[in-house]
């Protein structure tokens, strides 16, 4: 069947969708400091992604064949990398975790090593300032390099 993998990948992201309005409705915070409060964005993005995935379940692609194995390989060790940002960007700060996970995912992608290693120094330190001097968002540095900075 052509367009079963449209319709297995809208129903997982219908799951997503669901957990993620979850944990957003749970989020509390002691004082407002925004007129909408930090529940507005996720939960916005909650229904887009439901609603984006019911275009995938009702209304499936011409290609909706599953991805080949080294292709299929290549996405879980994105969705891996992805992960250990998450965990590790606390404690490792912004700019190396970024470093980290953008040098990995060039070289998934057949990026040279040198390549990979420039991409990531670049979109790690600009994507730092940007943050922290045109958002105006702390960033933390990471727990384990506290004592140096």
């Amino acid at each position: 069947m052509k367009i079963a993998a449209d319709r297995v990948l809208g129903i997982a992201l219908i799951g997503l969708a669901a957990f993620i309005a979850v944990q957003a409705v749970q989020l509390e915070m002691p004082f407002s400091y925004e007129p909408v409060g930090p529940k507005a964005f996720p939960i916005g993005l909650s229904i887009l992604l439901t609603i984006l995935s019911l275009v995938m379940i009702f209304r499936p692609g011409p290609n909706g064949q599953w991805p080949h194995k080294a292709l299929a390989l290549k996405l879980l060790l994105v969705l891996v990398l992805l992960l250990a940002y998450a965990v590790l960007f606390t404690q490792l700060g912004f700019i190396v975790s970024s470093l980290l996970v953008v040098t990995a995912l060039a070289r998934l992608f057949d990026a040279t090593w040198g390549k990979a290693l420039i991409t990531g120094v670049i979109m790690s330190v600009i994507g730092y300032f940007l943050f922290t001097t045109a958002l105006g968002i702390s960033l933390p540095s990471g727990y384990w390099f506290d004592t140096f900075i």
